[in-house]
């Protein structure tokens, strides 16, 4: 808070999706929030299979979005509480480091408490053919988790209906790190307009992706930690691959970010947002895929009140 009251906010954010032009509804989630009175930034976007098997994968990415930003907002709390000293930044990571784990124990607690109430194969086993998931019960689920329904190989949980990715990323005005389970798009744009992909490998080969659903999804989850010592912080974008599968190259996705940061700039982060959803679409014209976007840009001077509906002061 500033001396008159107001919420000081860090960071400015970006948020929309559209869903691709063929089809009924989106499967993508995502969101950008502010906590902490404004201080740090959460953004999660998630993907949802959508084929037929994973036909309730609108769910999964909800929730994936969900509960993310549960335990996001609580590692932005410590990470504010702790990250003004390097020599908290090593205990710092390893926490980073077991958010996954504590993200998809609370994704597959809200799956199965949908399942027990509603089975996606209406109270029958899996479906022959269809390789049941579990929970992976050999690994104790998070410390004060809550207790909730469990799944191991005698329940026929068939979690791959709700199947999903998950970007998310957590920032303060020291630290910047990022998750990423899957496919989609994470960027970071200097103010200069300079990108950078912490996990781009190179073009995606195929439709074949990591996901939530999967057995022990954690320990597929990658992790981007960048103190934040020199300079102003990046912007940052996380989106789903149907952004970047719109573009005809990849130089062309990564000008796309770099306008989106110069046009921020120029403009405002308020008239990027609201010209979002017509970019998004027009990328999803191309694409024909659901394309969402979530970001967060340094606030454009100190003390910047910035009123926002995602706000969030837990």
């Amino acid at each position: 808070m500033n001396a008159t009251g107001t919420s000081t906010a860090a960071w400015e954010l970006l948020d929309s999706g559209v869903k691709g032009v063929a089809k009924k509804y989106s499967q993508d989630r995502g969101t950008a929030l502010t906590t902490a009175d404004g201080r740090a930034a959460v953004l999660a976007v998630a993907d949802g299979h959508g084929s037929r098997a994973h036909f309730r994968s609108d769910l999964g990415a909800r929730w994936a979005v969900e509960a993310f930003t549960t335990c996001a907002r609580v590692y932005a709390h410590e990470a504010l509480r702790r990250g003004d000293d390097a020599a908290n930044w090593p205990r710092l990571l390893a926490e980073a480091r077991t958010l996954p784990q504590q993200v998809v124990h609370a994704w597959r607690r809200r799956v199965l408490l949908h399942e027990a109430n509603s089975p996606a194969h209406g109270g029958h086993a899996t479906p022959a053919g269809t390789a049941p998931t579990t929970t992976g019960t050999a690994t104790a689920p998070p410390a004060g988790a809550t207790a909730g329904p469990t799944a191991g190989p005698a329940s026929g949980a068939d979690l791959a209906v709700y199947g999903s990715t998950l970007i998310g990323a957590v920032l303060t005005e020291r630290l910047l790190i990022c998750w990423q389970l899957g496919d989609g798009d994470i960027v970071l744009v200097d103010p200069d307009g300079t990108t950078h992909m912490p996990f781009y490998t190179g073009p995606d080969m195929g439709d074949e992706t990591e996901s939530l659903c999967e057995p022990e999804a954690w320990r597929k989850a990658r992790l981007h930690w960048q103190p934040l010592t020199g300079g102003p912080p990046p912007g940052v974008l996380l989106s789903t691959d149907g952004l970047s599968k719109s573009f005809a190259d990849h130089e062309g996705f990564l000008a796309f970010a770099s306008g989106v940061r110069s046009r921020a700039a120029s403009h405002g982060v308020a008239a990027v947002q609201a010209q979002l959803p017509d970019w998004l679409g027009h990328a999803a014209k191309y694409s024909g895929d659901d394309a969402t976007l979530a970001g967060a840009f340094p606030a454009t001077g100190p003390g910047t009140a910035r009123p926002h509906p995602h706000t969030d002061t837990h």
